[in-house]
């Protein structure tokens, strides 16, 4: 029998869109992949319904305990407050880095390319995102458009990109491709 295909989930301790976390997540899971979650510490951390705490999720491990030969992917949800925090965190940028230097496939969806950004890797990539972060994305090098999903296979590693939760149906779909997992 193959190895499952891990993917990392890239979150904080809060303030993650909730829908933008489970449903990738189940997508994984029902295509036979292995979702882990990943954050600064282990214990739990809290998803949101936009502004309104929802559930919490158990920490599989964190981003300095991580290394990027041990996942097949990554997954970065939303959240403003999710994605604000991650850009912050230097083991996760750091992670980010050694996940694209490795040729590895990342989904980001919404606010989630702000880690992006702040890692120097969309510089000459197609992408989207949550529209605030179109100028900010455009100043680091990347070509964003307003699309339901872009798919980036330049600068040797594929991203995939989305908007917003209503965008999950196409941002699934094209994330289970580059990760090997339709």
């Amino acid at each position: 029998m193959a190895e499952q295909k891990k993917i990392a989930f890239l979150v904080d301790t809060e303030g993650i869109e909730q829908v933008e976390l489970t449903d990738p997540w189940t997508h994984v899971e029902k295509a036979g992949g292995v979702p882990r979650l990943l954050a600064p510490k282990l214990g739990e951390v809290k998803g949101f319904n936009h502004l309104t705490p929802a559930d919490s999720f158990p920490v599989d491990t964190t981003y300095a305990d991580a290394e990027a030969e041990d996942y097949d992917g990554a997954v970065i949800p939303g959240g403003v407050a999710n994605a604000d925090f991650l850009r912050m965190d230097s083991d996760a940028v750091a992670l980010v880095k050694a996940l694209v230097a490795a040729g590895k496939p990342i989904a980001s969806i919404c606010h989630g390319p702000w880690l992006l950004v702040e890692a120097d890797v969309v510089r000459g990539k197609m992408l989207t995102s949550f529209s605030s972060l179109q100028t900010d994305i455009r100043n680091a090098g990347g070509d964003w458009a307003d699309q339901e999903v872009r798919v980036c296979d330049m600068n040797g590693w594929t991203l995939v990109t989305s908007r917003t939760p209503d965008d999950l149906p196409a941002f699934n779909r094209e994330a289970l491709k580059a990760f090997g997992l339709d």
